[in-house]
């Protein structure tokens, strides 16, 4: 079993198991729900097309028991969002839902397109890529999964409780310590090898381009 197995199944999952807490605490009059389902349910399955048409060679890597049971875990804190909206039965304000539904628009464009253009000039020209969506930031699809999952830990936050309203961001925190930090940095010193990394490092930002 590779690695994407596991991560594809769960991204499949989301919409589904969304809609079951939907219906299994009542809130089928919860605009707040739906406006979730619909984000994150879309996102697994753009996901999906992702990982079959320009997948990430990373994922394709046979899973171990360990890293299987890191993956399930991880990808299970994904789903603390849906069941603090549906079991609180969370109405988000209007505007938290306009901002959440922009930040997941500019998310998912520059997490596929960066992806998009990573697959395409490395077919084309394996090589540092410093241009288009990465020239500004080395890890634009980072920065596009930023603000998609932080689009949907931003809908379950309200003041009625705040350490429940804040638990899905605090689950999104560890996945970014856990698996993201070491991914990057990873990658930081893969990228080193080339000779050109060093200029291309001073003139572009780590995740967040447009900061400085």
């Amino acid at each position: 079993m590779k690695q994407k197995h596991i991560i594809d199944t769960f991204k499949g999952l989301t919409g589904p198991v969304v809609l079951c807490l939907i219906f299994a605490f009542h809130r089928q009059e919860s605009i707040t729900a739906w406006v979730y389902l619909a984000l994150h349910g879309t996102y697994g399955i753009l996901w999906i097309l992702k990982s079959q048409i320009f997948g990430d060679k990373q994922w394709e890597q046979p899973v171990t028991l360990i890293r299987g049971g890191m993956l399930v875990s991880g990808l299970s804190l994904y789903w603390i969002s849906p069941l603090v909206i549906t079991y609180y039965g969370v109405q988000a304000h209007p505007i938290q839902i306009a901002v959440a539904v922009a930040m997941f628009g500019f998310g998912v464009f520059f997490h596929f397109a960066s992806d998009l253009q990573k697959h395409i000039s490395l077919k084309l020209q394996p090589g540092l890529i410093t241009t288009g969506l990465f020239s500004r930031t080395r890890n634009p699809n980072y920065f596009g999964e930023l603000l998609i999952y932080t689009s949907f830990a931003l809908l379950p936050i309200q003041g009625f409780s705040w350490w429940v309203g804040f638990l899905p961001a605090v689950a999104f925190a560890s996945i970014i310590a856990v698996e993201w930090i070491p991914n990057i940095l990873r990658k930081e010193r893969s990228l080193s090898r080339y000779p050109e990394f060093a200029a291309y490092k001073k003139r572009s930002a780590l995740l967040i381009p447009f900061l400085f």
